[in-house]
C-alpha cells in the first residue's frame, strides 16, 4: 500500500527535480496522520455534538475547549522535552495511544461524560499535545526546504480527505441508531483507527542524535533577537483568535438550524471537498513569494463569509460562511506554516530548535484560541442573541496580524 501511495504521488510530479520529490518516511507520515485523522474527524466532530445534545449549553462546549486549549501548550512543553531526550516517535506514538485511550474512556462513560467534563478536556488537550508535538516534528524532519511546499500541500490534501470522509460515515451511523447509541458506534470506530496508525507508525525509525538538550527557557530571548521569527508568532497569536471559535461552534450553529446529524456530516463533505481543491491548486501553484497575498486574499474571503450571518442565522447563511471559510482556511494555514518551517532553519543552532519552535508556536495559537472562546462565553452564550457574528467579524479582521506578521521570500 505504502510503494501505491509514493509511486501515486512521485507520479504527480514526474517532471520535478530530484531533490523535490517525496521521501519514503515522508509518505508513510502522510498515510499514517490521514488513518489518524480519519478517526479524529468522526469523533472530534461529534464530540462537541454529543456534548450539546447531553447539555444544550454553549458555555459547557466551550469550557470544554478553553481547557483543552489551555493544557496544551504544557503537553507541548512535555512532548517537546520527551522528543529532545528520546525520540520524537515516542511522543507520537504516545498521542496515538492516549487519544485512542481517551475516546475508550468516552464510550465507557457515555451520559456520565458531562459530570466529568473537566478531566475529560484536561485529558483530551495533554494527549493532542504529545500527538500534535511529535507530528510537526516528523513533518519539518521529513521534508525539505525544496519539497515542503508541495509536502505540506499532500498532507492538507490527503488531511482533508479524510475530514470529508470521518463526519460523513459518522453522521450515516449516528443516523441509524436511536438515541445517543450511534455516538458510542462512531467512537469505537475512531478507537480502531488510532491503533491502526499507532501500528504503522513502526515503520518510521527512530532519528538519531537523542539526548539533546532543551532550549525552551532561551525562547524568550531568541524571540528579542530574532525579530521576524517573534512577528510570526504573532501571527499565530492572530490567527487563533478565530481559530478557537471555529474549531467547534459552526457544527453547533448547524445542527441548531438543522438538528440531523447526518446533515452536520454530509456538509463536511462538502466543506472538505472544497479544501481539496484548494490543496490541489497551492500544490501546483503556490509560490513564496506572494505569501502576503495569500493571507490577505484569505482574510477578505474569511470577512465575506462572516458578513453572510450578519442578517440571521439560518443554514444557507451558516453553510455559505463555512464554503468560504473551508476554501481560504487551508491557503492561510499553508502558508503560514511553509514560511515558519522556513524561519526556522534560520534560528541558531542550525535546525537543533525545531522542537522548542513548535512548542512556542503552540503556546501562541492557543492563547488566541483561549482569548476567543473566552470572549465567546463571556459574550454569546446565547445563540439565539446576535453577538456571535460580531465576535466571528472581530476575529476575521485580526487575521491581518497574519498578513503584517510575515515578508514574502
Amino acid at each position: 500500500m505504502i510503494v501505491r501511495i509514493r509511486t501515486w504521488l512521485q507520479s504527480r510530479g514526474t517532471t520535478l527535480p530530484i531533490e523535490k520529490k517525496l521521501s519514503r518516511e515522508a509518505v508513510i507520515s502522510l498515510i499514517i496522520h490521514s488513518t489518524f485523522q480519519f478517526g479524529a474527524s468522526m469523533s472530534g466532530v461529534f464530540l462537541n455534538l454529543y456534548l450539546w445534545r447531553l447539555t444544550h449549553s454553549v458555555a459547557v462546549n466551550g469550557t470544554y475547549n478553553l481547557i483543552v486549549y489551555l493544557l496544551t501548550p504544557i503537553g507541548f512543553a512535555l512532548g517537546g522535552w520527551m522528543i529532545k531526550k528520546k525520540d520524537r516517535m515516542v511522543s507520537y506514538r504516545l498521542g496515538i495511544m492516549l487519544i485512542g485511550l481517551f475516546y475508550l474512556s468516552v464510550i465507557i462513560a457515555q451520559d456520565a461524560l458531562v459530570e466529568y467534563y473537566v478531566a475529560f478536556a484536561i485529558f483530551n488537550g495533554l494527549a493532542a499535545a504529545f500527538y500534535w508535538v511529535g507530528y510537526l516534528t516528523l513533518m519539518y524532519d521529513v521534508s525539505t526546504e525544496q519539497n515542503r511546499i508541495r509536502y505540506l500541500a499532500f498532507n492538507m490534501i490527503f488531511f482533508t480527505a479524510a475530514t470529508l470522509a470521518g463526519p460523513a460515515l459518522a453522521g450515516f451511523i449516528i443516523r441509524l441508531q436511536e438515541g445517543l447509541s450511534g455516538y458510542t458506534i462512531v467512537f469505537s470506530i475512531a478507537f480502531c483507527m488510532f491503533l491502526l496508525a499507532a501500528f504503522i507508525s513502526m515503520k518510521i525509525k527512530a532519528s538519531g542524535g537523542h539526548h539533546r538538550v532543551y532550549y525552551l527557557k532561551l525562547t524568550g530571548l531568541i524571540m528579542k533577537k530574532e525579530r521576524d521569527w517573534f512577528k510570526a508568532l504573532l501571527g499565530f497569536l492572530g490567527m487563533g483568535l478565530l481559530q478557537g471559535t471555529m474549531l467547534f461552534l459552526p457544527n453547533i450553529l448547524l445542527f441548531k438550524v438543522m438538528p440531523r446529524e447526518d446533515i452536520v456530516g454530509y456538509l463536511g463533505v462538502l466543506y472538505s471537498s472544497l479544501s481539496i481543491v484548494m490543496g490541489i491548486f497551492i500544490s501546483k501553484y503556490a509560490d513564496s513569494s506572494k505569501s502576503r497575498l495569500y493571507l490577505t486574499i484569505s482574510t477578505v474571503g474569511y470577512l465575506v463569509g462572516v458578513s453572510f450571518l450578519l442578517g440571521s442565522i439560518t443554514v444557507w447563511t451558516v453553510v455559505g460562511f463555512m464554503i468560504l471559510y473551508s476554501i481560504f482556511s487551508p491557503l492561510q494555514g499553508n502558508t503560514m506554516t511553509g514560511y515558519y518551517y522556513g524561519l526556522i532553519a534560520k534560528l541558531p543552532l542550525k535546525g537543533e530548535l525545531k522542537v522548542e519552535s513548535m512548542v512556542v508556536r503552540e503556546t501562541f495559537l492557543n492563547l488566541g484560541r483561549v482569548v476567543s472562546i473566552f470572549c465567546l462565553i463571556t459574550f454569546a452564550n446565547d445563540l439565539d442573541g446576535g453577538m456571535i457574528p460580531w465576535i466571528l467579524m472581530i476575529g476575521s479582521l485580526t487575521q491581518l496580524a497574519c498578513v503584517w506578521s510575515i515578508k514574502n521570500r
